[in-house]
């Protein structure tokens, strides 16, 4: 069998090393910038994912018999792309451009009655003119994931600044603006078959908090009742009829207010980054989600059943005091941490999740023991 990965980063390399110990042949596509994927690969071809039709033909000429990628919003284009062209599993291609712009996805909600925030797309600050919107706002590129370009406003003071920023980090040149919703974040994660979905993790999400919402750490399985998570599960479901993912995995993100009124900021047709896909999943719930992203892409019905009900946590160095939380587990409880990725910290400062210092892993059966070494939740 010979599967196409697009994207060579970090991000890919434990789909690249799955599929390898499957004896599944990797055709790994990505512009030649030293990643590590371009060496772990079984063939490597200096193409850049966007360059589409370039990969299409690639993949035609070698037989592929699948196509895939991991958490990666820009890939999941190509994936898409080629996959239709084809005739690979995948999603269709109105539901590719739909989940990889935060634009057309609000218009999908809106239209299907799906609750997320208000929002408009704009090329400037003018496009506002006549536009009323209940402060907080958040300003965001259209199609970036990674906390990248995000702005939070009190007031409409430093909203061009805000709006350029977004427009400076997305690829179509575009900026979201929308009323911010408040409550605790999440992400849910799924994987779909046949336009049928099945749940498989809900996780708890830290961030900085305001004005750029960094990631600092991911729990699972989020501490919520089972009541709210039948009615989370019944809200992201409807979300993925809506935007017509009928493949592979999904990375949803939402709100929950004090109230338990649930909004949903933006739904991914591809795996979650931060290591909550490729490890969290599996180390609280025995899901193997990489196994089962690869059984889609190759037309196999993926597994649906999980072996154990666990708890496991990451948490993200950005400062010295992070360090000093891992020296305190390795001390404490040095048999639950699973794996540690830490750089040296330095005077640069940590403007979105690709320019943290590191992460640390952990695992353990009971959740106080997990939240005891999560960070402080940033404030909104």
């Amino acid at each position: 069998m010979k599967l196409a990965i697009i994207g060579a980063s970090y991000l890919q390399e434990p789909l690249i090393q799955k599929a390898k110990s499957r004896g599944i042949e990797t055709h790994v596509f990505a512009w030649a910038a030293g990643d590590v994927g371009e060496k772990s690969a079984d063939y490597f071809y200096p193409i850049s994912i966007t360059e589409k039709d370039e990969i299409l033909e690639k993949c035609r000429e070698i037989g592929v018999d699948g196509i895939c990628t991991i958490a990666s919003d820009l890939a999941a284009v190509t994936v898409g792309y080629v996959a239709n062209g084809l005739g690979l599993i995948g999603n269709p291609m109105e539901a590719v451009n739909v989940s990889t712009n935060k634009h057309l996805m609000r218009q999908c909600f809106e239209k299907n009655g799906d609750p997320s925030p208000k929002s408009i797309q704009v090329t400037s600050v003018g496009d506002l003119s006549g536009v009323e919107l209940d402060y907080p706002i958040i300003v965001k590129p259209v199609d970036r994931s990674g906390s990248r370009g995000i702005t939070k406003l009190e007031t409409p003071e430093g909203i061009e600044e805000a709006i350029n920023r977004a427009i400076e980090q997305g690829f179509e040149k575009c900026a979201l603006v929308e009323e911010f919703a408040v409550g605790q974040e999440y992400s849910v994660e799924y994987i779909s078959w046949k336009g049928q979905h099945t749940f498989l993790a809900l996780t708890k999400k830290y961030t900085t908090g305001a004005p750029d919402f960094i990631e600092t750490g991911h729990l699972e399985p989020a501490p919520v009742s089972s009541d709210l998570l039948v009615k989370v599960q019944a809200v992201v479901s409807h979300a993925l009829d809506s935007l017509g993912v009928q493949y592979g995995a999904s990375h949803s993100e939402i709100k929950i207010a004090p109230n338990g009124d649930i909004k949903i900021i933006e739904i991914g047709a591809r795996m979650g980054g931060d290591n909550i896909g490729a490890a969290l999943v599996q180390l609280s719930t025995g899901y193997d989600f990489i196994d089962a992203v690869i059984d889609v892409a190759l037309g196999n019905e993926p597994k649906s059943c999980k072996s154990k009900e666990s708890c496991a946590g990451i948490r993200f160095v950005f400062t010295k005091n992070d360090l000093q939380c891992l020296d305190e587990l390795k001390r404490c409880n040095p048999e639950i941490l699973i794996e540690e990725d830490v750089h040296e910290i330095t005077d640069e400062k940590v403007v979105d999740s690709g320019s943290r210092f590191g992460y640390f892993m952990f695992a353990a059966d009971d959740i106080k023991t997990i939240e005891k070494y999560m960070p402080e939740m940033g404030v909104e």
